[in-house]
């Protein structure tokens, strides 16, 4: 079986998938940078067994990682507690089957490529994948499947962590759709800005980007509040939580070592 892991800013996710690509278990922890092999070891393996799995069933791993720092204790929980050698994406031994037309290739997350992979596979070009976490990524994909370009901006979570923190009289809100645009009280204002403003985001730019670019795109949105905003607008076409998974997935089978003769 096949443990796909992804670790991004926020969350590590890590999911186990058999011989016939079926989703056995996934489970979600917080990034902590200094969690050690054996902490994440001990966390997962008891996760695995209310599944009816054992470290033994796993027989290979890929990972996914936009935070360097917790790289090394994840591809050590692969060595040491399942006995294989992950495949990463940013390796150059493996291979993405994309093409990036950008300056610097080499800055793109590792998760949006992925992200990027299982659009095109999904749902063709052109595209524009969102991708609503810590920051929130418009992604441009060719019609031919390349990965043209990108908008970033803060995520919302992260906003209004700047915003407690900077206005000492304002308190800490949750994420929520508000009924009205206008507040009459802080709160549901608070909550209307956080909410519509950020409806106004992701309309503006898409529609901005769909402008320059001239071409009828379709729109995939993913990560943790996608469908929470799709309920405030129509200009996404399309919720889709698995696609990081769903792209690890399909790269490891394209470069999983051939069998033993």
């Amino acid at each position: 079986m096949l443990l796909a892991i992804d670790s991004g800013n926020t969350n590590v996710v890590f999911s186990v998938y058999d011989e016939m690509d079926r989703q056995r278990g996934c489970w979600r922890a917080s990034t902590d940078p200094h969690r050690t092999a054996d902490e994440y070891a001990v966390w997962l393996t008891q996760l695995m067994t209310l599944q009816d799995l054992v470290p033994d069933d796993i027989d290979s791993a890929i990972i996914a990682n936009v935070v360097p720092a917790t790289r090394f204790g994840l591809k050590t929980l692969c060595a040491r507690y399942f006995d294989t050698d992950p495949l990463t994406i940013g390796d150059p031994a493996v291979e993405l089957g994309l093409e990036v037309r950008i300056d610097r290739p080499e800055q793109v997350g590792e998760d949006r490529l992925v992200n990027s992979v299982a659009a095109f596979a999904s749902y063709g070009g052109p595209l524009i994948v969102i991708d609503m976490g810590t920051a929130t990524t418009f992604d441009m994909i060719g019609s031919d499947g390349a990965y043209e370009g990108s908008v970033i901006a803060p995520g919302l979570n992260l906003s209004l962590e700047a915003l407690d923190r900077a206005a000492a009289k304002l308190p800490r809100i949750s994420v929520k759709r508000p009924q009205r645009v206008i507040g009459k009280a802080t709160i549901p204002a608070m909550e209307s800005g956080a909410y519509w403003g950020y409806v106004g985001l992701i309309e503006g730019l898409v529609t901005r980007i769909k402008a320059e670019d001239g071409r009828a795109m379709k729109v995939i949105a993913t990560g943790g509040l996608a469908a929470l905003f799709a309920e405030g607008t129509d200009i996404i076409d399309t919720i889709d939580q698995d696609l990081t998974l769903r792209g690890l997935l399909s790269i490891y089978r394209a470069n999983r070592p051939a069998p033993a003769a």
